[in-house]
């Protein structure tokens, strides 16, 4: 195997210190790419595209993963995520299933991820967990939403539960490359579930425990005054609060399929791989079967006369019936437009290059698919959720 690598031009530095599975498909790792010393590649499902360096600063553990080209994974585990263009992750990573990395998004070194989608130049400081969350906003690699050293999304609550899902920005602005950045300052945390607005800015050592919908705004707080109070474990009193948070979550899961399915599909090319492509869409769906999981096991311990079967059925119907046709055409042709000109190798570029006027169409046309849906779900809960 690693000889046939050798052959077709995968640069392997060290050979004898590689392991490669035999079930790892040759053909899935491209011309160009660079594999260092140390490293261990597993998974039918592995793609490395042309440019990829895979543990340079540390051995690197890849497992199932797709990696487009020019990503760097510089030391860790990865496992079941995928990294567009460019992206690139720090040593000591532990990345795990349901994670996606687009064009140059970025992390320093020890970060933790796991069901985390984050946007086009999004930055990660280092020594992070921020499982469980997706983040947009910025609009180039010198104007782009970060997030700093030492920070934590706290994800598990002392009810045991998982229902914890963030949205830090949206997907429905966020798909246009267009919005302000959100800045969260390091050695500080986020509470899920919650949902902050572009622009939003946490200082150092703030942990946010409420939304933010309001743009632009600074949200300060330091460590909270000592106190001892009484406390019993069991039911919650923000229960309503935690469910919206969550169908707001899942349905913009299912706005984000969309937009892949329709959009990113046009830009399948030598930049983004037909492979890589339909590893987006089953990262996508994996992570909506996650958050359905996490939502109903919330619900059969918080939630009297909810409905899990029915619930179960409608989380899983998608958005074909509340999808507005004609806005989505009409947004599809204006891109379709763009890349009869400037070409599909550049989506970022792309994106960016539409008008106010017609990336306001598509930002409708996936908005209203996140509105009806978790608009049409909320009724199987209990009317009594507080």
């Amino acid at each position: 195997m690693i000889e046939r690598l050798i052959s077709k031009g995968v640069v392997i530095l060290n050979p004898e210190s590689i392991e490669i599975g035999s079930e790892v498909n040759p053909e899935r790792i491209e011309p160009g790419a660079v594999i260092y010393p140390g490293c261990r590649i597993t998974g039918e499902q592995t793609l490395i595209c042309r440019g990829a360096e895979i543990g340079q600063q540390a051995p690197a553990t890849i497992d199932n993963c797709l990696a487009g080209p020019e990503v760097k994974l510089k030391g860790g585990y990865f496992k079941g995520s995928v990294f567009l263009k460019k992206a690139s992750v720090e040593s000591c990573a532990h990345v795990r299933g349901g994670t996606i990395l687009e064009e140059e998004a970025s992390a320093a070194h020890s970060v933790g991820l796991k069901q985390t989608i984050l946007f086009p130049f999004v930055t990660l400081g280092s020594i992070i967990n921020f499982c469980d969350c997706f983040m947009a906003g910025g609009t180039s690699r010198k104007n782009h939403s970060e997030v700093g050293s030492s920070y934590i999304h706290f994800n598990y609550t002392p009810q045991q539960d998982k229902a914890t899902p963030s949205l830090i920005g949206d997907v429905a602005c966020g798909v246009m490359l267009n919005q302000p950045p959100v800045f969260l300052g390091g050695q500080g945390g986020l509470v899920g579930p919650c949902r902050l607005a572009y622009g939003t800015v946490a200082g150092a050592g703030t942990i946010i425990r409420n939304d933010e919908y309001r743009p632009g705004r600074l949200i300060l707080g330091g460590a909270e005054k000592p106190a001892s109070l009484p406390y019993k474990g069991g039911r919650l009193r923000n229960k309503r609060r935690i469910v919206a948070n969550n169908l707001y979550y899942i349905a913009s899961l299912y706005a984000l399929g969309h937009w892949y399915t329709n959009v990113r599909r046009l830009f399948i090319s030598e930049s983004m791989p037909e492979p890589l492509f339909l590893g987006l869409l089953d990262t996508v769906e994996e992570c909506i079967n996650e958050r359905i999981k996490r939502l109903k096991e919330f619900a059969s311990g918080q939630i009297e006369k909810c409905d899990l079967e029915s619930l179960d059925r409608q989380l899983r119907t998608g958005a074909e019936d509340v999808e507005n046709t004609e806005k989505k055409q009409e947004f599809l042709q204006h891109v379709k437009d763009l890349i009869a000109n400037c070409g599909n190798e550049d989506y970022p570029g792309v994106i960016q290059s539409l008008g106010r006027d017609q990336a306001a169409v598509g930002t409708q046309w996936l908005q209203e698919i996140i509105d009806l849906l978790a608009k049409r779900w909320k009724p199987f809960f209990h009317a009594d959720t507080t």
